[in-house]
């Protein structure tokens, strides 16, 4: 099983930013690792397991803001598509030769 928390926080003030940084800490804690910027994944064995670990996060959930939880099999998992794409890249200046004498 793997666990997806999704979450949307305010950060305009110290305090929303605060709990912002608790929150996140508090998956991190609890081994989720970040899959993007809002959304945060788990390996569990079991079901059971990941109840476990639901019951954690619905623990430290921030006053304000949205999050989710989503539960999804391995095979659910493996399947997603992951698309990224390409930056930018600007060319290299020139070297500049230096002489030797």
């Amino acid at each position: 099983m793997w666990i997806l928390v999704f979450f949307d926080l305010p950060t305009e003030t110290k305090r929303d930013k605060q709990a912002y940084a608790l929150f996140r800490k508090n998956l991190q804690r609890d081994g989720f690792t970040m899959f993007q910027f809002s959304i945060y994944v788990r390996h569990c064995a079991s079901m059971e397991n990941a109840q476990v670990h639901i019951k954690r996060v619905k623990s430290f959930l921030p006053k304000y803001g949205h999050v989710g939880v989503l539960c999804i099999t391995d095979k659910q998992f493996g399947a997603i598509e992951l698309f990224y794409g390409k930056k930018p890249v600007e060319p290299n200046a020139p070297g500049q030769q230096l002489e030797l004498f």
